[in-house]
């Protein structure tokens, strides 16, 4: 299970490296092309914003793993341990359940996007609207994957002290 998680995580990892790269690349290209030539990518504007899209929801998972998403714990820490584990239950039980309802919304949402195409690059919106349901799948794999540590610490277990920032390791 650990090599799978390893193996998973640095996927991640890695397709949020690349898509942050042609993002940063694409950009930094047409603004050299404005400045040099006057001219410019007429699609870069809306191709870099999809990836932006993209890199949201990918990337939503590995900021959960890590406990960097907002937590509000001042419940969880005036009440004791027992029922603060209680809390996180039914606090996973409910982000589980969101994460369902959204992958459900978001499968929906591509289905009816396919038609409807992009201005410039001419792309089908449902494309785009894919990052939906797969980032909250991810984010349900990544919930599966720490849901123990979670469950037992809280979000502050997830920031360990030796735990590399998302993109280090």
């Amino acid at each position: 299970m650990q090599k799978f998680e390893r193996i998973f995580v640095d996927l991640n990892r890695w397709l949020l490296i690349a898509i942050l790269s042609a993002m940063a690349i694409l950009v930094f290209l047409n603004v050299c092309l404005r400045f040099l030539t006057n001219q410019s990518i007429t699609w870069s504007d809306e191709v870099a914003r999809h990836l932006m899209i993209w890199l949201t929801f990918i990337g939503a998972g590995i900021t959960l793993r890590h406990g960097s998403l907002t937590a509000i714990d001042n419940v969880q820490i005036a009440v004791g341990d027992r029922k603060a584990r209680i809390l996180r239950i039914i606090s996973a039980i409910i982000m589980f359940a969101f994460f369902a309802v959204m992958i459900w919304a978001g499968k929906t949402y591509v289905g009816r996007t396919m038609l409807q195409t992009t201005p410039s690059t001419q792309i089908p919106f449902g494309y785009i609207y894919l990052a939906i349901p797969i980032g909250f799948t991810l984010l349900t794999i990544h919930l599966l994957l720490v849901l123990r540590t979670y469950v037992v610490g809280g979000m502050s277990a997830l920031q360990g002290e030796d735990d590399l920032p998302p993109v280090a390791a």
